[in-house]
């Protein structure tokens, strides 16, 4: 069933353990370039880098004994990925990583690094189901998807519900969407703990189908044309209800866009962000006069950059 709000409770007691509480920053730079005041819930100081860590080990720690003693498996370009290695190295038991062959480097680098086993696959939603699915038939490991799942989404929304306890009402709180994960654990942790607060996400425009799903009311496949590698994925059955009923808005924008905000928060914020990361600031930056004087707050999702590429990109964009 979807979350309520005890079981998002019950979800950040049981992962407080395994999980950092992540900062919120703020940057004056940032406040004047959007005549906003801005707050950063920072998971990119997260566990692995990202938010990913708090559905992963949430969903992992849900399991049953035998369940767990057989070992997890999912699918992902790299942040769930490490997420999943992690939980399973936390657990005692295995974990088997589908990741496509065009994955960052730094990503699949930590995913060895936390034991986990990768699979290679092409860089499709059909090749990396299909291999999942070879794997999980040799192996008998447990999917722990990595967006479409009430265990992962409770997880999830924990980031939202630290950034409510700790700066109260907000106006708006924005959240990158790529399968919808952060996105319905952001709205329904803005809708149980904060309702009058609106959920607005950002999403690339190269890969714009969740944009396209709310105007169409069904889920629309997802393209791949964005440098925003973290959010190439469709939304599921799972997330896109949560999404359609509770988030008021999705903002879309251009890689030019993603880059600019990027490097705007690596040069006045001192913090590195990936472009998926960058996302939701960017939405912000695009639409400033809308938000002027709001208090907003921006889930910072994550940080797992690889750093040659990134700065390549940068020098394409200049």
């Amino acid at each position: 069933m979807i979350p309520d709000k005890q079981t998002i409770i019950e979800a950040h007691e049981r992962i407080k353990s395994y999980i950092s509480h992540t900062p919120v920053m703020t940057s004056q730079s940032v406040n004047e370039k959007t005549g906003c005041s801005v707050f950063f819930k920072c998971e990119n100081f997260q566990k692995v880098g990202a938010f990913k860590a708090r559905g992963a080990i949430n969903a992992a720690l849900s399991l049953t004994p035998p369940q767990r003693a057989k070992g997890i498996a999912t699918h992902s370009s790299g942040n769930h990925a490490q997420a999943i290695a992690r939980a399973a190295k936390i657990l005692g038991t295995k974990s088997y990583i589908v990741m496509p062959r065009t994955a960052p480097e730094i990503k699949k680098r930590g995913v060895k690094g936390y034991g986990g086993e990768i699979f290679e696959c092409e860089p499709t939603l059909k090749a990396r189901e299909a291999t999942l699915a070879d794997v999980i038939s040799k192996t008998g490991a447990t999917e722990i998807h990595p967006f479409n799942n009430y265990e992962v989404i409770a997880g999830q929304a924990t980031a939202a519900k630290e950034l409510l306890e700790e700066v109260g009402q907000l106006d708006v709180i924005m959240a990158p969407v790529g399968g919808g994960g952060l996105l319905s654990g952001t709205a329904l942790a803005a809708k149980y703990f904060s309702p009058n607060t609106k959920v607005i996400a950002g999403e690339p425009a190269g890969s714009d189908d969740a944009y396209r799903s709310m105007k169409s009311g069904q889920i629309e496949q997802a393209q791949s044309n964005t440098i925003a590698d973290g959010l190439l994925t469709t939304l599921g059955d799972k997330t896109f209800p949560i999404i359609k009923e509770n988030v008021t808005e999705i903002i879309t924008v251009t890689d030019e866009e993603i880059i600019e905000a990027l490097k705007f928060v690596w040069e006045r914020m001192k913090i590195i962000i990936e472009p998926s990361c960058a996302v939701p600031l960017a939405a912000l930056i695009k639409e400033k006069d809308r938000f002027k004087g709001k208090r907003i707050g921006i889930i910072l999702s994550g940080g797992n950059v690889d750093l040659e590429n990134v700065l390549d990109l940068m020098v394409k964009y200049k």
